[in-house]
């Protein structure tokens, strides 16, 4: 949200107060308050009708230090951000004289300087992170006939009149620095020039709008920030004042958090520790999920033809997932079979378990009016209302329905009870669609206030349907296929792109929206192979399913029709089972990357900038990427093959070929469909499994280590067995041309290979 009208002037009917000098510090022992009057106090007189702000530093944890400004401390109650389970307190020590105050958290310092100008800083190892500097603070009230550029545009703030009171903070820009994250978002990998509305909507894959919005973005200078506010975040990315990052809220206060790297990899560390950490998704979850699609028909009949098709032409499939039809059309949701589409549906889910298979049925947070469900739901209070007591209805998406509201404990039990019963009928995991239409002329059970519900809401939904899966299946075992998601959504893995187009720009733009993804801590990620609406010619069904294959997560699916490879030509045939047996046997290295995820937050899929932070050609590359720390991915997404690959400095082999590159620039190659640029890096040594057919065997049974060319010294690489839950060390030695390997189990079992 833009405030000012270029360098000299504000927007019309915008009135403004800038933190204009550090007029009183008060250090404590583990923190910091500052009082920021809104002009230069020279005098007595100059302290009445002066609104002030106030700052306050603390550190919840080492290399994190928490910034606060409030102006009317308690002009909104209730909870103003995110949970944080990571957070503790006291970690900050502070010094002061009469030239500064320092918050020294781990190797991170904020330094204020007392008087005019207001200077805040931010530094770490001698060097300036970012500094907000004057009018870098700043509250501001808009007239209601203010020119504001529009916020989030959504149907679902219909009602609701625009606030008048924000509360803003801009942060520096460095020569050269580049900002990532802020959700998973469609356009450009670098947030530089843009405006952002952190805000969930059911936009698709093709505008500024984005089903997982997070107020957390990171830059290249080594350090990240974390805006603790759960309602609509409104950036400005070097986009109204060019040298500076601002963010704003609708609100009397203002948190966030400065996180000191150096490494984008140690961003996410600290950032995954503050806000969650991934779960453990298991292995069976790797494997390709095949899908009814949404508006095809289908019964036993067909999804037994699909599965019996996928085997006998040796494509092995993992999970089978039911979308919106296998419940009666007007009813969703009511959790219920179609009875006449399917009379048995936990025979047909045992007959399917029998062919060593999972299931997975679609699923969200609405009730139709029709479903009987409504009634009973209305009836005990559950369902979101508006203001004047009654049940808030629309006809979108199913008609009068409405939604559970999850602040109510009753009623989040209740639709727990829901999602229990097909768990019993033999269900082993749910996608879980929507979230994102969250209306705002709504009261909630527990009082929150509708515009911090709005993009919170499909984390409470996300949170109970995860909680009823790990308490069926044990932790390590459960696993979602979600939509929405915002701050701490991580925690419920997986989530997937959205409603993409099958087209090859939609492709290259879907890995965009994932590259953005794993920067705003995400580690698990999937999309839909050959896109989501319309049904793609041949080409790109094959270029995008070498890339759905060298995804951590890998589905099947569309809206009108099949993603059945048969249906499109023999060589997709050829192309998804080629793909898929690498991706089996792959296995052992997918899976010690996603136990990276979950016990540290660094993503399986990485962008090239993550992986080689020091590289600066690297800084803008949102076409490849890296699965793991090892292997190159190149997507083709063009129809003729051909494909501009960069390979940083060192050794790179193929992985397909064997043909070893020298990195350091620039290469094009011409891809048919079987192929594509898959390179190790230098050094590398990739554990690989002994099957195809599956993603959850016995990693250790039969294991492959792979050695590529490097520099002498030793490797150490995890492997650990899904099935036994041992793990072994691999101890890589190179030598005078020779490679020794040590190995060491977790039981401390030891043996040596030559």
């Amino acid at each position: 949200m833009k405030f000012t009208d270029g360098q000299w002037q504000l927007r019309p009917g915008i009135t403004a107060l800038y933190a204009a000098e550090a007029y009183d510090i008060h250090p404590g022992e583990h923190g910091i308050t500052v009082l920021a009057p809104t002009a230069v106090i020279s005098r007595r007189g100059d302290t009445l009708n002066r609104p002030v702000l106030t700052v306050s530093l603390s550190s919840p944890m080492a290399d994190v230090i928490r910034v606060r400004i409030d102006h009317h401390a308690h002009q909104v109650p209730g909870p103003h951000g995110f949970p944080l389970p990571g957070a503790g307190a006291d970690f900050g020590t502070v010094t002061s004289d009469a030239d500064r105050a320092t918050l020294t958290s781990g190797r991170l310092t904020a330094r204020v300087t007392p008087g005019s100008p207001w200077h805040l800083s931010f530094e770490a190892n001698g060097r300036t992170l970012t500094t907000s500097g004057p009018k870098s603070i700043a509250h501001f009230t808009a007239d209601r006939d203010a020119h504001l550029d529009p916020g989030p545009a959504d149907h679902t703030r219909h009602t609701t009149a625009r606030p008048t009171s924000y509360l803003a903070q801009q942060l520096s820009l460095d020569v050269g620095e580049a900002v990532y994250g802020l959700g998973e978002r469609f356009g450009p990998l670098v947030k530089n020039g843009q405006s952002i509305d952190i805000w969930n909507a059911d936009g698709g894959t093709s505008s500024e709008q984005a089903y997982k919005n997070v107020p957390f973005h990171l830059t290249n200078r080594g350090y990240g920030v974390f805006v603790n506010h759960s309602g609509h975040v409104s950036y400005e990315i070097g986009s109204e004042a060019v040298q500076r990052v601002q963010f704003s809220v609708a609100a009397e206060r203002l948190e966030y958090f400065v996180i000191h790297g150096p490494t984008p990899k140690d961003i996410l560390t600290r950032y995954t520790a503050l806000t969650g950490r991934p779960a453990h998704v298991p292995a069976w979850s790797y494997g390709v999920w095949l899908s009814t699609s949404f508006t095809t028909d289908y019964d036993e009949a067909a999804v037994t033809s699909f599965i019996d098709g996928m085997a006998e032409r040796d494509l092995p499939l993992s999970v089978f997932h039911f979308d919106c039809f296998w419940m009666r059309e007007f009813h969703w949701c009511d959790f219920r079979w179609d009875a006449q589409v399917f009379p048995d549906p936990a025979g047909m889910l045992a007959r399917l378990h029998r062919k060593n298979l999972h299931t997975c049925v679609w699923i969200n947070p609405y009730i139709a009016q029709r479903s009987e469900l409504f009634a009973e739901a209305a009836a005990r209070g559950f369902l979101l209302k508006r203001e004047d007591g009654s049940v808030w209805q629309w006809d979108m998406w199913q008609a009068g329905m409405a939604l559970i509201d999850f602040t109510h404990p009753e009623a989040t039990q209740w639709f727990k009870s829901k999602l229990r019963v097909l768990l019993d009928q033999g269900v082993d995991a749910f996608k879980t669609d929507f979230g994102e239409r969250i209306p705002l002329d709504v009261a909630y059970f527990d009082g929150s206030a509708p515009d911090r519900m709005h993009n919170y809401y499909t984390h409470l939904y996300n949170k109970a349907v995860f909680e009823v899966l790990e308490e069926h299946r044990g932790r390590g075992d459960a696993v979602l296929f979600a939509r929405s998601a915002t701050a701490g959504g991580q925690q419920f893995p997986v989530h997937w792109g959205g409603d993409s187009a099958s087209t090859l720009g939609s492709m290259a733009a879907t890995l965009r929206g994932g590259l953005s993804l794993a920067y705003s801590g995400f580690a698990f990620w999937s999309h839909d192979i050959g896109g989501f609406e319309g049904t793609p010619d041949p080409g790109v069904f094959k270029r995008w399913t070498a890339f759905g294959l060298l995804s951590s997560h890998s589905r099947l699916h569309g809206s009108s029709s099949y993603r059945l490879p048969w249906a499109f030509d023999d060589e997709a045939v050829e192309v998804m089972r080629r793909f898929t047996h690498l991706k089996l046997r792959l296995m052992p290295y997918l899976y010690q990357a996603g136990i990276t995820a979950h016990e540290r937050g660094i993503p399986v899929m990485r962008p090239m900038a993550m992986e080689f932070p020091d590289d600066p050609v690297t800084t803008y590359l949102d076409t490849q990427y890296m699965l793991g720390d090892s292997l190159l991915v190149a997507p083709v997404f063009t129809a003729d093959g051909s494909v501009d690959i960069y390979l940083p400095d060192g050794t790179w082999t193929n992985y397909l070929t064997g043909e070893r590159v020298r990195g350091g620039g620039w290469r094009r190659e011409i891809h048919g469909y079987t192929t594509l640029p898959l390179y190790i890096r230098e050094g590398a040594v990739v554990p690989v499994g002994s099957r195809h057919d599956r993603p959850d065997y016995d990693y250790l049974d039969g294991l492959t280590l792979r050695v590529y060319p490097g520099a002498d010294g030793t490797t150490n690489v995890t492997v650990t067995s899904p099935v036994t839950g041992t793990s072994a060390v691999f101890t890589t030695t190179r030598a005078e041309g020779q490679v020794h390997v040590t190995s060491t189990c977790a039981d401390g079992w030891t043996h040596q290979l030559a």
